[in-house]
């Protein structure tokens, strides 16, 4: 069981890192990330290198029994490479050309920002690679800078030539017969950049792919030279939030293990679901592998405008959480709370006031606690809710008949009333075999593959049940509207047919007596009876025997209570 966090020893002098190990031990802290954003004290100056006091700070961890996850710093690269290199500086949408001054200023499709990234990574591997104190690699953190340039442009269009093929396939699964958008020659692509008015959905939804793919060969091209100089497992930390374009799929197949950073924002039992959902999500992404709590914030909740202290205790109960949803690890940022800087108000494991405190206590408590405890044992779950990123990203597309349709808001709902009710829940892919689930949940999957159809189908036939929610299966994966009614490519497995959406202003009562919100639509049923209706109208809750199984679809936005009554209804 990993305890620590990361450790950012050079913004200290070295006599407190003395202090530092001491505590460590005391604290039982068997891991610090160690260089995440060190680069322009690892290298001063384009190719001159200082490794004296990272040396020193290894090996003072190893003799004291504290293993180090060593990063890579390539978040952060120093002020001089935006001196040298002004064109890897990461542009908006907008066409505004970021300057250094904080992190995360770079632009991952700039070469020169590639050939950087390849010369610290292999000049750590080739120093760091066999010492004993490395026990893993942290690459870059918490991939999600996007950029919009001229080298964006390039590399964006050799994307879409693997993708699509042909322009003449591009042309058709961008609908480009809208509004004139036809293109006659790849080089008059270019990044979804600020323009007149809306977008086109489905060219900003294949940049978001392609964001996600760029950043992924970032993190490859590290992690292969990584592996040259050491056997030790690679690995990134993903950040819990929607604005990330990573698919969490795709890459979880190339880490050695998943990490996660993730930052509660609500008091006492929302926040231990918001534990419960994370920790769900990364064991899911890890299929069966292990995964790693990298962050977490010590002793406070991050609220939108700044941070609320959590109750005594509350720190634990939730790091006790993640650890029985199958983390090997709880780890924290930061060690030591910072002097200074744009994170100075970011709490530490030592906190300004010392390690006199209650919050160093309550992590002294919590290292000794893990330190004792048995590998947690978990039962198979026998629920899961269908997650994909790109169905997410698609409904941020601001031209959705309302706004407000939030895909990943509508998973977490519809895990904390599974997680209320004691269910295990698993996360899957539209098209993972979902055969041993008694049920599969799908809440607003906007898009749908006929793939992901067919397999949905199958699961239904040989006795699942699937349970569907509002605006589900309504495009195909290029976003376009798939024809003839909604839930479109749902119709024939829900038997239902839909002619209108009908958003609601306000609440409406249903049958066995809770309320819809925000969602309504018009259900006709063209196979499926109804087990819920709106009052004084037609079907709200429909359910459809196919095959040995029965497939169910909500077709407002319900409550917790109910979406329980539905779940107790399909017999979950």
């Amino acid at each position: 069981m990993y305890f620590g966090g990361d450790y950012n020893p050079e913004q200290w002098p070295e006599d407190v890192w003395l202090e530092d190990v001491r505590l460590m031990r005391e604290a039982k802290v068997n891991l610090a990330t160690v260089g995440v954003f060190s680069w322009a004290r690892l290298e001063p100056s384009e190719g001159v290198y200082d490794f004296g006091w990272l040396d020193r700070v290894m090996d003072l961890l190893h003799d004291n029994d504290i293993q180090v996850n060593l990063a890579t710093p390539t978040a952060s690269p120093p002020p001089w490479f935006g001196l040298s290199h002004p064109d890897a500086m990461p542009v908006r949408a907008d066409g505004t050309r970021l300057t250094h001054g904080s992190r995360d200023t770079y632009c991952v499709n700039a070469p020169a920002y590639r050939v950087a990234s390849r010369r610290i990574a292999t000049a750590l591997a080739e120093r760091y690679g066999a010492h004993p104190a490395t026990a893993m690699w942290h690459v870059h953190n918490e991939y999600g800078t996007t950029c919009h340039c001229d080298h964006c442009a390039t590399a964006f269009r050799a994307w879409l030539r693997d993708r699509h093929k042909s322009l003449d396939a591009l042309n058709d699964a961008w609908t480009t017969a809208f509004w004139s958008q036809h293109y006659s020659a790849w080089e008059q692509i270019m990044p979804p950049r600020t323009t007149q008015y809306r977008s086109n959905p489905a060219h900003l939804l294949d940049y978001r792919r392609f964001c996600s793919d760029a950043l992924l060969a970032h993190y490859r091209e590290q992690r292969d030279i990584l592996r040259v100089h050491g056997r030790q497992p690679v690995t990134t930390n993903y950040v819990m939030a929607g604005w990330t374009p990573l698919d969490h799929w795709k890459w979880s197949a190339e880490v050695d293990l998943v990490g996660i950073d993730h930052y509660t924002d609500e008091p006492g039992d929302g926040g231990l679901a918001q534990v419960a959902f994370a920790s769900d999500l990364a064991r899911s992404w890890a299929r069966g592998k292990p995964w790693l709590l990298m962050e977490q914030g010590v002793a406070a909740m991050y609220v939108p405008d700044g941070t609320l202290p959590l109750e005594p205790g509350e720190h634990t109960r939730r790091s006790l959480e993640y650890v029985a949803r199958g983390a090997t690890g709880v780890l924290h940022f930061q060690w030591r709370a910072s002097q200074g800087g744009a994170e100075q108000w970011h709490q530490g494991m030592v906190p300004h006031a010392g390690a006199d405190s209650r919050v160093f206590r309550e992590i002294a408590d919590l290292g000794r606690t893990l330190s004792a405890l048995p590998p947690a044992e978990r039962a198979e779950a026998e629920v899961a809710i269908l997650w994909d990123d790109e169905a997410a990203w698609a409904l941020r597309n601001p031209a959705l008949p309302v706004t407000g349709l939030d895909f990943r808001a509508s998973v977490e709902q519809t895990h904390r009333v599974l997680w209320q009710q004691g269910l295990a829940t698993d996360f899957v892919h539209p098209s993972h075999d979902i055969s041993r689930y008694r049920a599969v949940l799908m809440p607003s999957l906007y898009l749908i593959s006929d793939e992901a159809v067919a397999n949905l189908t199958a699961y239904v036939e040989g006795g699942g049940t699937l349970i569907v929610s509002y605006f589900s299966g309504v495009a195909d994966p290029d976003t376009r509207v798939r024809l003839g009614g909604y839930p479109g490519a749902l119709r024939d497995l829900l038997g239902v047919r839909v002619e209108e959406f009908r958003p609601l202003t306000g609440p409406v009562a249903l049958s066995d007596g809770t309320v819809g919100t925000f969602w309504s639509e018009t259900v006709q049923l063209t196979g499926a009876t109804a087990a819920v209706t709106y009052v004084g109208g037609g079907p709200a809750v429909t359910r459809h025997q196919v095959g040995a199984g029965s497939a169910w679809y909500v077709s407002t936005q319900l409550d917790a209570s109910g979406l329980a009554n539905v779940l107790a209804q399909a017999g979950v």
